[in-house]
């Protein structure tokens, strides 16, 4: 029986119930392993935005008034429940090319919106920005070898807009993007066996909504630097095209990252690879 053969179990986040799996990873994955490390634990949202604009950034961010919040929340929930209702419809079109430079100039484009009128445009650009880089996402998640006519596969496409709120250079003892994916395993296993079971996607579910407010939740946090990014003075159009384009570059490299990690574990097991990210990530930690 081949690798692909062996029955699926949402339980076992989309794996094979049996593996015969391999005691060590090959050169290549290693390598591609620790590239993986880089993009999900030490390369924030916000070091992008300081790259750009420098470490400024962050002092303008803390002058946005607190009624901005209600319509962040409000606008990240409905990009994310948007994002939902694709994953069993256009994720599952086969033969999508990975079109990764044009949606960063659509993206980008869309950006320019943001930094010419501001927060009023937010409610109609996220869900726009949102729904290009899923649609990105999902490219790069066909070209690690998932299956989106999956339920759970479909499901690890939404839940790299929660993976991209990890914070920059914790140096924690644990790494940050498995302790996210621990977070949202259960609302996504639930979530995918309603899927399953339903035929449907229907966000009114319980289990879909939490799902959706947990991925919201944190979504909500790289939005909220977006924003605050935007908020800097003299920004203009331009500067909003900057901002987009290190918003959907951000995610992008949290889907490379995470779906090189998910075809790994395919391959060798969960337990070897976590094994040797968090070797990895232990490494780089203390060369910092």
């Amino acid at each position: 029986m081949s690798l692909s053969e062996h029955p699926r179990d949402p339980a076992l986040n989309g794996l094979p119930a049996v593996i015969a799996a391999p005691e060590q990873l090959s050169a290549e994955d290693g390598a591609a392993l620790a590239r993986a490390v880089d993009q999900l634990e030490h390369k924030s949202f916000a070091v992008r935005l300081a790259n750009v604009f420098g470490n400024e950034i962050e002092r303008f961010g803390k002058m946005l008034p607190h009624n901005v919040t209600n319509v962040v929340d409000r606008a990240v929930e409905g990009a994310v429940r948007a994002a939902f209702a694709a994953t069993l419809g256009t994720l599952r079109a086969q033969g999508q090319s990975d079109q990764r430079g044009f949606h960063k100039a659509v993206v980008t484009l869309s950006g320019t919106l943001g930094g010419a009128f501001g927060i009023a445009t937010l409610p109609v650009e996220l869900p726009f920005s949102t729904m290009v880089m899923l649609r990105s996402i999902a490219a790069i998640a066909r070209a690690s070898g998932e299956d989106l006519s999956q339920p759970e596969a479909a499901l690890a496409c939404l839940q790299v807009f929660a993976l991209g709120a990890s914070k920059e250079n914790q140096l924690a003892l644990e790494s940050s993007y498995f302790s996210v994916r621990s977070v949202l395993a259960k609302s996504v296993s639930e979530a995918a066996r309603f899927m399953i079971n339903r035929g449907i996607a229907d966000e009114g579910a319980p289990v879909i909504a939490r799902l959706i407010g947990q991925i919201a939740a944190r979504f909500g946090i790289v939005v909220s630097d977006k924003l605050a990014a935007q908020a800097v003075p003299l920004i203009g159009a331009a500067g909003g095209g900057a901002i987009n384009f290190a918003f959907i570059d951000h995610f992008q490299s949290i889907a490379q990252g995470h779906f090189t990690v998910r075809r790994l574990e395919r391959t060798y097991g969960q337990t070897l690879v976590r094994a040797e990210y968090d070797r990895l990530l232990a490494q780089k930690n203390a060369k910092n």
